[in-house]
Order: structure tokens, then C-alpha cells, then sequence
């Protein structure tokens, strides 16, 4: 079978579905070789305008795919299929196809002979529609529904965004399949040799003990709110906020400058430092409005860190029984909650033997295998 598989995403964004899209194709092509699994060609295509494709080409593996690229960057590509609606097929650039799959919300055109597969990890611009820049969310608004309604089969990241898909979309359910994210073995609770000294020095963190929450900085993960939390716990601690610049964050830093004693947000924190900024948190705060997953809960998890996150959307099904759930509006109540979890140590540690078990749920290679068996079936569908 020839699989294409659009990396776009993954050449061109260091977070968020950028990773994700790494992460499973990188799982993906790991299973190649294996006993029982059947060979395929994988045909990865991106839009790599301006970029250098030898980093990406090393990191899925040269054995295992062919690389078609196009030397126009992805905003140009999406006016071109999205917003033009050109119909040339992807096929044209990478031959002839049996599945198409991708990760990133829309389709592009293809030959009716193509069978198509499509991700879609929220649906938070329909339903937070104030967080989002109006250009991106009519955007959004037209092409989602018309990949959606196109695909032969929608993956979504939980149940909770495949109910959101049904009800909203009004795609038939049977046409939705729940793909769980999975957690990279890097994130793990054993520390590396001197990391918490190197950590602390790279990112001016002093010897205060951090609340840590990791996002893209935008309205929808509820940093305000967090900021105005913590800001009412004991002044003993510092608030860590990593993510690159997102948009409508005016709000955002400006509450952080009112606290900058005890609050610091450093940007985009790599993927080689994110484990160990983890690690050596004492507590992971994730007050999100909404998300489709919320991978950070389970990497926080995974790194033997207590958390503590919303009771919305896919939260409670992503964190179990391993977090403590509050209501994101209750500034109040998240306030109580961190403070008790950072005062009361038998509950820490709990939290900590749940969450490693809930972390252990979760696999790039269970992930990547549910993959392979969704080609193989409606390949023959």
C-alpha cells in the first residue's frame, strides 16, 4: 500500500500538532521491520518553503520513506488548496496514492481513488470562538467542515472531541475514531546528573520551588485566571509558564508583569528541556478552558509530578483519577487546590503513583498502531 502522510506540521511548528505529528509518524515508521507488521511505502510531503528538510529527513528516518516536498511555504499552500481552492491533487507531487492521512485539521484536494483519513484534535474555535483571531477562525470555520465532510474517516484525539464532531459537525459517529496521544519515554521521573542546576541557570530560575504549566500563550489555556491564583498562595514559590507567543496575549503578560516577583514566562522551552523542567517542578497547573487532549497533563504525569487541571472537555478522561480536577472559571478554587497539594505530602505522593500509572496508559506505539490498522481498513473499505 502507498501511504501519503503530510509532515507539514511537523517540518515547520516546534510544538503543539507539530510534535504530535513527529511523534506518531516517527512511532509509525518505527514499526516497519517488526514481526507481523506488513510492508508499506510511506510517501511523507511538506511544504518546506525556506526551510532545510536534512533535519526532519534524519529524524523519521531515511530508510523507511520517500520525500516529496513543495518549495513554497504552508500559508501559501493553504491560500493556493483552501482558499483559492486550486484543484491540483496532492498525488501530483506525490504519485500515485492508496491513503492519504492528515494530522492537521484539513485535506487537500486528491484523485477520487484516494482514500482519505484526517485528524482533527479540537473544536475550540467553534466552541471558545472569543480565543481565536477572527481571520484564523473564519478560516477554520470553512475548511474544517468541507475536509471533515470529505474524509472517509475521522481520527479524533479523545472521546470528548469526538462527541464535539458528532454534535456539532454533524458527522454520522460511526465515522469518528477515538486515536489517543501517547507519552515519549524521554519523559520519566529519574532525573539526569546536574539537571536541576542547569535548568534553573538556563531559564534564571532561582532556588524557590516552581508551579510549572506548559501552553502555546493564548487566551484558551486561562493563564489570567492562574496568575491570579497563584498570586494568592504563599510568596515562597514561583510560577513557571512555558510556550511560545501564541495571539490575543496582551491580557496575559500583563497580569504576569503585575506579579513579577514571583511569576515568569519564558517562551518556547524545547523539546531536549522540557523533561527536566517537569521533573523539578513541584506541581503541574493545567486550567485550560477547553482542549482536545491536554498532553502536558500526562507528560507532567510521566516526569512524577502531581497536576492539577480543569474538569472540562477531555481533562477528566486524559487525567483519571491521577489529578485533581477543578472548575477553570474558579479562581478560588484552583487557588485552594495548588496550595493543597503543594502542603499536604501523603496526598503528593498519591498523586504521584496515580499519575505514573495513568501516563503508562498512553503510548506512541499503541498509538501508531491503532494507526496502521485504520489504513489497512479503509484501504479495503
Amino acid at each position: 500500500m502507498r501511504i501519503g502522510i503530510d509532515y507539514t506540521a511537523a517540518a515547520r511548528q516546534r510544538a503543539g500538532i507539530g510534535r504530535y505529528t513527529r511523534e506518531l509518524v516517527g512511532a509509525l515508521l518505527a514499526l516497519v521491520g517488526q514481526d507481523g507488521i506488513l510492508p508499506h511505502q510511506y510517501i511523507i510531503f511538506a511544504a518546506t518553503g525556506g526551510l532545510s528538510i536534512e533535519n526532519w529527513r534524519l529524524e523519521i528516518g531515511r530508510d523507511h520513506a520517500q520525500f516529496r516536498t513543495l518549495p513554497i511555504s504552508d500559508e501559501w499552500l493553504a491560500r493556493l488548496w483552501h482558499r483559492a481552492r486550486l484543484p491540483i491533487p496532492v498525488e501530483a507531487i506525490t504519485g500515485p496514492l492508496d491513503v492519504f492521512y492528515s494530522p492537521d485539521f484539513v485535506l487537500p484536494p486528491t484523485r477520487r481513488t484516494t482514500r482519505t483519513l484526517l485528524t482533527v484534535h479540537d473544536l475550540s474555535f467553534l466552541r471558545y470562538p472569543e480565543a481565536f483571531v477572527p481571520k484564523l477562525r473564519r478560516y477554520l470555520m470553512r475548511v474544517v467542515p468541507r475536509s471533515v465532510a470529505r474524509a472517509n474517516l475521522v481520527l479524533a484525539d479523545s472521546a470528548h472531541t469526538r462527541s464535539d464532531i458528532v454534535s456539532l459537525l454533524g458527522v454520522p459517529p460511526d465515522k469518528v475514531q477515538v486515536l489517543y496521544s501517547g507519552v515519549h519515554p524521554r519523559f520519566r521521573p529519574q532525573p539526569e546528573p546536574g539537571e536541576a542546576e542547569r535548568i534553573r541557570a538556563r531559564y534564571g530560575l532561582d532556588e524557590r520551588p516552581y508551579v510549572l504549566s506548559v501552553g502555546t500563550v493564548q487566551p484558551r489555556k486561562n493563564y489570567v485566571r492562574l496568575i491570579r491564583a497563584f498570586a494568592r498562595l504563599e510568596p515562597n514559590a514561583q510560577l513557571v509558564i512555558a510556550g511560545g507567543q501564541g495571539w490575543l496575549y496582551e491580557d496575559i503578560f500583563a497580569e504576569a508583569e503585575k506579579h513579577g516577583n514571583c511569576v515568569r514566562v519564558l517562551g518556547f522551552v524545547g523539546e531536549a528541556d522540557l523533561p527536566a523542567l517537569y521533573r523539578n517542578a513541584a506541581l503541574f497547573a493545567f486550567p485550560s478552558l477547553y482542549e482536545g487532549f491536554g498532553l502536558p497533563v500526562l507528560e507532567a504525569m510521566a516526569c512524577g509530578v502531581p497536576v492539577v487541571c480543569s474538569h472540562t472537555s477531555s481533562l477528566p478522561e486524559v487525567a483519571g483519577d491521577a489529578a485533581l480536577l477543578v472548575d477553570p472559571l474558579d479562581t478560588d478554587g484552583l487557588a485552594k487546590a495548588m496550595a493543597r497539594v503543594l502542603e499536604d505530602a501523603e496526598l503528593r505522593r498519591e498523586m504521584i503513583a496515580r499519575g505514573l500509572e495513568q501516563a503508562a496508559r498512553f503510548t506512541w506505539e499503541r498509538a501508531a498502531r491503532q494507526l496502521l490498522g485504520t489504513f489497512e481498513v479503509i484501504r479495503n473499505a
